[in-house]
């Protein structure tokens, strides 16, 4: 599979995927978000497409797509239905923490089986008293013979149901100093001792499952410590939240982009005093700034794509386009929606559940807020007085 953003082969997947979301999944995405139920066809399909395996190197069974290509797939797939981009999103960051991070041994035993999506997962970090300041979580593993007992609790942790792997952020030494000098990252899999207390329900974001995890004297082997080495957590994890916010900004694209088209479309259909409402210019107004969004959000984000693909750090650029691109998803969302009228309100189309779903663009991976102070900080420090 060529890795560049033009490569044909990379061309002829998107190709697939979008021929694939207009004939298995367009027909079925209200039925299942108004039922908030998981589509277990569209994961096996997942699954053939090669998307569990989509970043993960070939090598390791993986397709090795470029970020800038990934970033194309989740735009195609969240315009129609956001909910399957966070089930192997999730994946994919936890399979990068590995991949980036693991050793020899997990790597081998690991990489293979997420590309195949034979084990699936993703990410276990935010606590309910730990979001964006991830240094201040509280699940605790102790040194026990040749491995660790883990006690604590992680929430929303998407594919927490149906997921069987996870990359488990702990405190190995809560006194360390300064703080991340004490944290550590397990691939942990569920057996006893690891349960799912409870899913949440949302206000959009359907149909995945959004959980949350408990470890009560949980045993895991020495062996399944990420790269072998205690305090080293951190690190690994926020490497793999650079990809994910790439992918949140991706997926902010889409909505914007569905919340665009179906807008275009009904405001040629719909008229008002004996013309379509296209030729209102209170509409063309709101049409023409849903575009230049649109557009902008889809250049932050592929900026941001190629930063990564060149190995460069990027946490600013990942942050701009998350920001802008989320930001443009709720706008966009909400203008469609008024462009709908009455329609735009009514659960007979899709426009008001991109309403629901977009809001979470601006929450996950870190808070729009928090992104903010992020590229201002790097904005200093790239340029010194």
């Amino acid at each position: 599979m060529g890795s560049g953003p033009e490569g044909a082969s990379d061309e002829a997947l998107l190709d697939t995927i979008e021929k694939w979301l207009e004939r298995d999944v367009r027909p079925h995405v209200l039925k299942l978000d108004h039922a908030d139920e998981y589509p277990f066809e569209m994961v096996e399909q997942m699954k053939e497409l090669g998307l569990f395996g989509a970043t993960i190197a070939p090598e390791h069974g993986g397709l090795g797509l470029s970020a800038t290509t990934y970033a194309k797939i989740v735009e195609k797939i969240s315009e129609t239905w956001m909910s399957l981009s966070g089930i192997f999103n999730s994946h994919l960051i936890m399979a990068a923490c590995v991949e980036r991070n693991g050793t020899a041994e997990q790597k081998a035993y690991y990489l293979p089986k997420f590309a195949s999506g034979e084990i699936r997962g993703g990410l276990a970090l935010t606590e309910p008293n730990a979001g964006t300041d991830l240094q201040a979580i509280r699940t605790r593993a102790v040194r026990s013979g040749n491995g660790y007992v883990i006690n604590g609790t992680k929430t929303w942790i998407s594919n927490g149901i149906h997921g069987t792997c996870f990359a488990l952020l702990v405190k190995t030494d809560p006194d360390a100093s300064p703080r991340h000098k004490g944290m550590s990252c397990f691939v942990a899999e569920k057996g006893p001792g690891f349960s799912v207390s409870k899913k949440f329900e949302k206000l959009g974001y359907k149909g995945i499952d959004s959980a949350e995890l408990v470890f009560e004297d949980y045993q895991i082997s020495g062996e399944q410590l990420l790269g072998g080495h205690e305090g080293r957590g951190m690190q690994a994890v926020l490497g793999g939240l650079e990809l994910g916010r790439i992918n949140v900004a991706a997926r902010g694209c889409g909505i914007a982009s569905a919340a665009l088209k179906d807008a275009v479309h009904y405001s040629q259909i719909r008229q008002t005093f004996s013309k379509p409402i296209c030729e209102h210019q209170a509409i063309q107004l709101k049409l023409g700034e849903m575009a230049t969004r649109l557009q902008a959000a889809r250049l932050l984000t592929y900026d941001a794509a190629r930063a990564y693909d060149r190995k460069e750090r990027c946490d600013m650029e990942a942050g701009m386009a998350k920001y802008f691109a989320s930001e443009a998803a709720v706008e966009n969302a909400m203008e469609s929606m008024r462009i709908h009228g009455g329609y735009g309100y009514s659960k007979e189309y899709h426009v008001e559940r991109y309403l629901r779903d977009a809001p979470l663009m601006c929450i996950g991976e870190g808070t729009n807020e928090i992104q903010r102070i992020i590229i201002a900080k790097q904005l200093i420090e790239r340029n010194p007085a």
